[in-house]
Order: structure tokens, then sequence, then C-alpha cells
């Protein structure tokens, strides 16, 4: 698997996640991470602006609600299976957390840890949620939000497909930026190796560059 991990949105050099080999430019947009949030016409306006943004860079985005996979992740892992890429978007960490748990995408993702031709790639939330552990990230995302339709627990462990945190929004130009200095705080006095990305800012890695046995199967 490739690793396309960016602070916020595309970043400065988009082009380099749609040169990433993948089998097809299908690309399954989750935005679970917004769930939390209920405004209709902001969250209409939100996924038109990233299925644009996708398809100015020769990709083929479609929008794919993990909620109506909830309890069905065989039905999801045959729907995951035809795309080249999924782009998990920024929100709130822990209802994503969530999200991939309820629909058994954290498995499948575990799963695919080993192809060569499968691109994992988002921002914010959708970068934290792959680290080892979502602790540090609950000052800047609160961890007992509850959209309709999820359990109540809690889960702070990240699916550990990288071994370190990520702090997005890094002294950027963004509203979360206090709080993520807080989490930044956080990971240097529990000695917690992370990495912080300034908006416009992203990582590209590979999955069998990094160490070895990658992931917690789920």
């Amino acid at each position: 698997m490739k690793f396309y991990l960016s602070s916020y949105h595309l970043c400065k050099e988009p082009f380099r996640l749609s040169a990433l080999p993948a089998k097809n430019k299908r690309v399954a947009v989750i935005r679970n991470a917004l769930d939390v949030y209920t405004d209709a016409e902001r969250l209409k306006k939100g996924l038109e602006g990233e299925l644009n943004d996708l398809n100015a860079i020769g990709l083929l985005p479609e929008a794919l609600d993990l909620r109506l996979f909830f309890g069905k992740t065989k039905e999801l892992q045959r729907h995951i299976h035809e795309f080249g890429f999924v782009w998990v978007t920024g929100g709130n960490t822990f209802v994503l957390r969530r999200a991939f748990s309820e629909s058994g995408l954290d498995t499948i993702l575990y799963e695919k840890l080993p192809e060569d031709d499968f691109v994992y790639a988002g921002y914010s939330a959708g970068v934290c949620v792959i680290t080892p552990s979502l602790e540090g990230i609950h000052l800047a995302d609160e961890p007992q939000a509850m959209p309709s339709g999820y359990t109540s627990n809690v889960i702070w462990t990240g699916l550990n497909f990288v071994p370190f945190c990520i702090a997005p929004h890094y002294r950027s130009n963004h509203s979360e930026s206090e709080l993520i200095e807080k989490s930044v705080e956080y990971f240097i006095e529990h000695k917690i190796p992370f990495i912080a990305l300034h908006d416009g800012e992203a990582l590209i890695l590979d999955s069998k560059t990094l160490p070895n046995p990658l992931g917690t199967s789920p």
C-alpha cells in the first residue's frame, strides 16, 4: 500500500497523488469524520469541492458513505476492491475511527497493506486515524462526539499503519492550529513519536519501507 498523508486537502503539489501507482484512477471519497456535523448545505458544498479537486488532477472520485456499510463488511470489501484509491477527509478523528470499525474498513485496509497497487490518501483526521494512537489528538477533537447511528464506544487506538502520530495544521492558518499546538506539547511530554505537518505539506510513504509488521489486525 502507498500512503499520501496531507495536512489539509491536496497540499501544494497535488499531482504527486495522482502520479502514485494504483490499479485504476477511481477514488472512494470517505467523509465520515464529518458525520458529527448537520449543516446539509455546507456538507454538500464540501463534497463538491473534494470531487472537483480530485477530478482536476485526473482522478475519478466517488462519494462513499461508510454508514451504509455498518455491519456489512463483506459488502464493503467487494466495493472497495473496485477502487485504486481511498481519499479520507478531515473532521473528527474519533468519529472516523468508529466509522472504520463499524463498517469493517479497518480490517479491510489491514488486509490490503501488502498490495502495491492501492493508495490510502487523506488529510487531517484521515491521516491521524492510521497512526498508533489517538491520544494527543483528543486535545483537538472531541472523543465523545456521537453522531446518530453510531455506538457509544470511544476507540483510542489508531490503525497503526505508520509508526508515529501526526499533528496536522501545525502553525498554519487553520482554525485548529492552536489546538494542535497542545497536541504537539502532549506528544513531547509523553515521549510519543510524531511528525508535525504544516498545511500545504504531505508525506508519501510505502508500506514496504515502514517497520514490519505494520498494523494491528482489528
